[in-house]
């Protein structure tokens, strides 16, 4: 049995534009900006060689089925040896964010996946190769467009061309390193749904662009931040309870914006404000905080 471990940071994505048209899924992506977070995805695989193919993929200890994405990711990487072997394959993911609410999760256990079985199986892919596959991943399940590549670097970047790592450019701005992301988390909202609803892709598209364009002219943390507000606001997606968050910051002097996508809230602080803006997201409850430093190594493999 051979065994591996990687680690991808998982990423809020502020705001974006959608390129999904080319025929290449390595082509497909977004442009957009967004934080890496030190809370992420570890995955360990536990690869045995079988009479046959057999897969157990648990996030948390719990058993997934379909698992589509993390499957996509194995019969990609499977398809990559010399030779025809079979393999009882065993996936744990232990994810650190609520999955589902804007952390970017998919994209980070399919990244942390493809890095593991590149190790596990001894295929000596080189990295961006590798992630390479769980960017097609993501892209085929429709859970993410920018996410892997902006999880492979880490950092606050900005996606100036869209595409895989290798294929797309980020650019990273500069940020504290100690800045903290503090985040309040109501649930989900479903990617899918979103990246496929034609009204949602317009109003993206309308306003991400030149966001983007924006920010890369005045790369401030500020900026960032003022302008995924700005996007949240048009793309049209605050529920209820986010904007009475979004309000009660904007009186207390920080600006919050929500991650694409979750039903939250989001910001960036030094770490002597994190209490404040805590305090304020206590105020209301059904609400879980999730804080983290930012992620400046980006995924990796784990000793």
């Amino acid at each position: 049995m051979k065994e591996a471990e990687a680690f991808s940071p998982c990423h809020i994505t502020g705001f974006f534009q959608i390129f999904d048209k080319h025929v290449d899924p390595l082509h497909v992506g977004s442009r957009g900006a967004g934080v890496s977070l030190k809370r992420g995805v570890e995955t360990t695989v536990k690869v045995t060689e079988a009479k046959s193919d057999s897969a157990d993929i648990r996030i948390n200890g719990v058993r997934q089925e379909p698992a589509e994405v993390s499957k996509c990711v194995m019969i990609s990487m499977l398809s990559r040896l010399k030779q025809a072997k079979h393999f009882r394959i065993g996936v744990e993911h232990a994810v650190d964010v609520p999955v589902g609410t804007g952390f970017g999760t998919s994209g980070a256990a399919a990244l942390s996946l493809a890095l593991a079985l590149n190790d596990a199986l001894g295929l000596g892919m080189p990295t961006i190769e590798a992630a390479q596959t769980a960017h097609a991943a993501d892209v085929h399940c429709k859970t993410g467009l920018g996410t892997v590549i902006a999880e492979t670097f880490g950092g606050l970047e900005i996606r100036v061309k869209p595409g895989a790592p290798g294929i797309g450019e980020i650019e990273h701005l500069h940020v504290p390193r100690n800045m903290v992301v503090a985040c309040l988390v109501f649930g989900p909202l479903s990617t899918k749904e979103s990246l496929t609803n034609p009204e949602t892709r317009k109003r993206i598209n309308e306003f991400g662009g030149d966001l983007v364009d924006r920010l890369a002219r005045e790369p401030e943390t500020a900026n960032f931040l003022g302008f995924s507000r700005q996007f949240a606001e048009n793309v049209g997606l605050i529920s209820n309870r986010v904007r009475q968050v979004l309000d009660a910051a904007d009186a207390a002097g920080f600006v919050c914006s929500m991650p694409m996508f979750g039903d939250s809230a989001f910001t960036l602080v030094e770490p002597e404000s994190l209490e404040e803006i805590t305090s304020i997201f206590r105020q209301f409850p059904g609400g879980s905080i999730v804080t983290s430093q930012i992620d400046f190594e980006g995924a990796r493999l784990l000793a």
